[in-house]
């Protein structure tokens, strides 16, 4: 979604719209069925429907909310694909959540800078060329 500049540019682009339709099996997920329509509310079939299926997954650090295209061409196909699909979109969440543990665990830590504002010689910690005091780490 594009940001606006200011308040002033905040408009819906009449050419873009969808009628979302909601449905749920009350126990594994819901699916969003997005029709496309004219400005004047009537069915675009120039453009295609699309499908979003919508699920949590239980991780021991509490729910994951998942959110996912659906490629299909009728709701039933949409219902049919949606396990599939949920579980490729957790994989990739995992993936990800890997990939930013690693940068994490990856980062460097630089201490904050004592008297003189850099790193210093052999010195007495906090003394004059030593790394400055303070006995906290700060994280970048």
């Amino acid at each position: 979604m594009n940001r606006p500049e200011s308040n002033s540019d905040i408009q819906m682009d009449a050419s873009n719209l969808y009628r979302e339709e909601m449905y749920t099996d009350n126990a594994v997920g819901t699916l969003r069925r997005l029709v496309p329509v004219t400005a004047a509310g009537e069915v675009d079939p120039s453009r295609a429907v699309q499908y979003i299926g919508s699920t949590q997954v239980l991780t021991n650090a509490g729910p994951l909310p998942l959110s996912f295209e659906i490629e299909a061409g009728s709701l039933a196909e949409a219902a049919a694909a949606f396990g599939s699909a949920a579980k490729d979109a957790f994989e990739r969440t995992m993936e990800e959540l890997r990939e930013l543990q690693r940068q994490q665990a990856s980062s460097i830590v630089i201490p904050k800078g004592g008297m003189g504002g850099g790193m210093g010689g052999m010195g007495p910690a906090g003394g004059p060329g030593g790394l400055g005091g303070g006995g906290k780490i700060h994280l970048p």
